[in-house]
């Protein structure tokens, strides 16, 4: 018997829009700083609704410009279902990549990578298929907001 590898396949995209960083300072190991999620959309195939105006990314940024990334916000359906995300994981490129992104720029996602691992959890029997489901993410900054595209792990 061999072991499965995994495929994936793509789920939906966040489009999840943010208000201004909250500075915390300098925390044991890096800058800290909590961006507000203040809305949004899901633009399916297989969600699609609105990212409600709650949660935030709590972020660390390391001495080498990486930040950690690590959100916990909400969808609400099209239908009406709620779904909480839990989205943890990384960003990191070239020291100026990464000025020009904390500068607001829009970057090429070519050039840095951010990649994170998500948790989707709902009451709605609809959807429960999301919570026995492990997805990952690729995404992109902009000045105000942040691209996810998940993918479902098969």
């Amino acid at each position: 018997m061999q072991i499965p590898v995994p495929a994936l396949t793509h789920s939906f995209t966040l489009r999840v829009e943010l208000s201004a960083p909250i500075e915390l300072g300098q925390g044991r190991t890096g800058q800290r700083r909590i961006i507000p999620i203040v809305g949004g959309a899901a633009l399916g195939p297989d969600i699609t609704g609105e990212v409600l105006n709650l949660g935030a990314d709590w972020q660390t940024i390391f001495a080498d410009g990486a930040a950690h990334l690590d959100t916990r916000y909400a969808v609400q359906t099209a239908d009406g279902a709620v779904i909480e995300v839990v989205n943890v994981g990384t960003r990191h490129g070239p020291p100026e990549v990464m000025k020009r992104l904390t500068a607001g720029d829009d970057v090429d996602p070519a050039s840095y990578y951010m990649r994170t691992a998500a948790r989707l959890e709902t009451g709605d029997a609809r959807y429960a298929w999301v919570n026995h489901t492990l997805f990952i993410c690729a995404g992109l900054r902009r000045a105000s907001a942040v691209e996810i595209s998940y993918y479902k792990v098969n």
